[in-house]
């Protein structure tokens, strides 16, 4: 079977199908569907930023009090930042319709 030009197939796809061009994210509000969002005790905070180092989406930034703090618009509601926080600053909270 002779491919066509721009045709992809199996063999020109990355091991395991990952993604190899990392932001696209933000090209798409996808924080719209998660069912979970984060909320902060900021008292509680060292500002150690491993909240950030962790978050698979890359949506946690510092704001200007120097707190690190999801970006809604992308946050999907994973809850892995509410897990890796070393003074459980993050609590994750249903969403509300």
């Amino acid at each position: 079977m002779k491919k066509l030009e721009n045709e992809l197939t199996w063999k020109d796809l990355e091991i395991g199908c990952i993604v190899t061009e990392p932001g696209s994210t933000r090209e798409y509000r996808t924080g719209d569907w998660r069912s979970q969002r984060p909320t902060y005790d900021f008292k509680k905070c060292i500002k150690c930023g491993l909240c950030s180092i962790y978050c698979p989406e890359g949506c946690i930034g510092q704001n200007a009090e120097g707190y690190f703090q999801s970006n809604l618009f992308w946050c999907k509601g994973c809850g892995i930042c509410s897990k890796e926080c070393p003074t459980k600053v993050i609590s994750m909270v249903n969403e509300e319709a």
